[in-house]
């Protein structure tokens, strides 16, 4: 059985109330499927409207993707 553990929030820049919410969730495919980590937007603060499941396997890869993203956009 899946189960969702919220990890951190982070305010999402340029909204009021909005926030990133980091989650690590436990057999998100069904039983015997690896976990993975939740990125969720929620503009109000509560009800993620947008995320993305990256495997713990890919976590790495996608931290140094976004960093090249970050330092080619300053």
């Amino acid at each position: 059985m899946s189960t969702t553990t919220e990890l951190s929030s982070i305010a999402l820049h340029g909204t009021k109330k909005g926030v990133i919410k980091i989650s690590d969730i436990t057999e998100p495919y069904g039983a015997g499927t690896n976990d993975v980590v939740s990125v969720g937007i929620a503009l109000n603060g509560k009800d993620v409207e947008w995320k993305a499941h990256i495997p713990y396997e890919n976590v790495d890869a996608v931290i140094e993707e976004l960093q090249k993203a970050k330092a080619n956009k300053a």
